[in-house]
């Protein structure tokens, strides 16, 4: 036992339980930590970017859309290194769009530096609709408008740097997909370059036209959706 000589008038006391000792460590170390660094509005932009482009040929305008995302790193050399979008640009031939692609840039640009979960945008954006039609996309990937196409540009950037995990599906379900494929395939057919059969649908939950009747059941090729659950 360690004996320790009190010098001073004693004013108050406490007893310490197993419990306070613990929380009292806690607060050591969470005080000891690293302070991590954030996307926020006030971060300074570095000198240089890492950036991707993404090219969107759209049957509405004979000239393509070029997306760039560029992203900063934070925490960079640490175990806590994270890749966040901090900007967005929209490039074309077309003028047609100009005004509203500039805006809708701004836009994003400031919640991608606002921080916090930018993800909320993929979904904004792929859900709206043009009143004059949408278009199918190579693949038989249905694009309800020229927004929501951007937005699928954005979501495959997110799932490219990690903020978005894509949902995969299981080896067993993936096996049985495919060998739903092969068999409505040798029923029916598939023209030749055609990812899905001519007579597939489109399905509700992944745009895509690859739903087929199956074994007296819809079911999705693509994305593994069924209508019999």
């Amino acid at each position: 036992m360690t004996l320790h000589k009190i010098n001073k008038k004693i004013v108050s006391y406490k007893v310490l339980t197993k419990e306070n000792l613990e929380a009292a460590a806690q607060a050591e170390a969470e005080v000891a930590k690293p302070s991590l660094e954030e996307m926020h509005e006030n971060l300074a932009r570095p000198e240089m970017l890492l950036g991707s482009t993404y090219k969107i040929k759209t049957p509405q305008s004979e000239h393509a859309l070029y997306i760039t995302i560029n992203d900063i790193i934070l925490n960079e050399g640490t175990v806590h290194q994270e890749r966040r979008p901090y900007e967005i640009f929209i490039n074309s031939k077309n003028m047609e769009h100009f005004q509203w692609v500039l805006a809708l840039t701004r836009l994003i640009s400031a919640v991608f530096r606002k921080g916090g979960d930018a993800t909320f945008l993929v979904e904004e954006m792929k859900a709206v609709f043009d009143p004059q039609g949408g278009y199918f996309k190579k693949g038989g990937v249905f694009m309800p408008s020229l927004v929501a196409e951007i937005g699928h540009a954005i979501e495959s950037h997110m799932k490219h740097i990690g903020m978005i995990k894509p949902d995969k599906l299981s080896d067993h379900h993936q096996q049985l997909l495919d060998e739903k494929r092969r068999e409505f395939e040798a029923q029916h057919g598939t023209s030749e370059g055609q990812a899905f059969p001519e007579k597939a649908v489109l399905c509700n939950k992944c745009s895509t036209k690859a739903m087929v009747l199956m074994d007296g059941c819809m079911t999705c090729l693509n994305c593994g959706e069924s209508k019999c659950g």
